[in-house]
C-alpha cells in the first residue's frame, strides 16, 4: 500500500493512498482529510480493550469507491509516525495509545503485563498485532529504531517503547543502588533480550500527558 509521511518528526501526518476497494483501518478521531470517494464505516471494539489499552472505543474502516483515494491520518500527540511490517509467524508488540492505522489480514489483540505493568509503568495492557500487512505506529518526539541482537542486553526506560518484534522478552528490574531507585528518576528499567527490532521514542508521553492536564 502506498503512503506518504509528511512534517517529521515534530508533527507528522500520514497519507495513506487507495485504489478501488483498497480498505484501511485507523483510530477514531486520527482522520485529517479524505480525497476522491471513500466510504467510511465505524467499528466498535468492545469497552474492556480501548479502556485498558487507554485508546477509544470505536476504529473507523475507510473504503476507497473510486480510483486514487486518499486517507490522512494523524495521531492526536506531536511526533513521529512509524511504518512497521506485520508478517505471519511473527508477532507485533505494540505499547499503550501508539497504534494510528493498520491495513491487510491483521488481528488485535490484549496483552496482559500483569505486576510488570503496575511496577514499571508505561500501561497494564499493550496490544499484539498479528497476521499479514502493515501498521502505521505513533510517537511522542522522534522514533529510534534499535536492533537487539542475540545475547545482547538491551536496558531502557518502558516509557519510551514505542513498538517491539515479539521474538524480544523483556523484564523489570532495579537500576542502580537505593539512592538511584529515590532520587535519580531511573529506579525501574525496562530489559530487553532475545532476537528482533524494538522501536523508541525519544520523548516520555508521560511527561506530556501531565503537561497536558496542568
Amino acid at each position: 500500500m502506498k503512503y506518504e509521511i509528511v512534517a517529521q518528526p515534530g508533527y507528522a501526518m500520514v497519507k495513506i493512498f487507495l485504489d478501488i476497494g483498497e480498505t484501511v483501518y485507523g483510530e477514531a478521531g486520527s482522520m485529517v482529510a479524505i480525497s476522491g470517494d471513500v466510504k467510511i464505516e465505524t467499528q466498535y471494539k468492545g469497552i474492556f480493550k480501548a479502556f485498558t489499552t487507554q485508546e477509544p472505543i470505536f476504529i473507523n474502516k475507510f473504503i476507497a469507491q473510486s480510483k486514487e483515494a486518499s486517507v490522512w491520518l494523524a495521531p492526536f500527540v506531536p511526533g513521529d509516525i512509524r511504518y512497521v511490517e506485520v508478517k505471519r509467524g511473527k508477532g507485533l508488540i505494540l505499547a499503550s495509545s501508539v497504534y494510528l492505522a493498520h491495513h491487510g489480514e491483521i488481528e488485535r489483540n490484549v496483552v496482559w503485563r500483569g505486576l510488570k505493568g503496575i511496577l514499571g509503568g508505561g500501561g497494564l495492557i499493550w496490544l499484539k498485532l498479528t497476521g499479514e500487512g502493515g501498521v502505521w505506529v505513533n510517537s511522542c518526539g522522534a522514533i529510534i529504531e534499535k536492533e537487539v541482537r542475540l545475547r545482547e542486553k538491551f536496558i531502557m526506560d518502558n516509557f519510551h517503547l514505542v513498538c517491539m518484534d515479539d521474538t524480544l522478552s523483556y523484564k523489570i528490574r532495579k537500576f542502580g543502588g537505593l539512592k538511584s531507585f529515590l532520587f535519580g528518576g531511573e529506579g525501574l528499567v525496562f530489559e530487553v533480550e532475545g532476537e528482533g527490532k524494538i522501536y523508541l521514542q525519544t520523548r516520555n508521553p508521560s511527561f506530556y500527558y501531565r503537561l497536558s492536564k496542568s
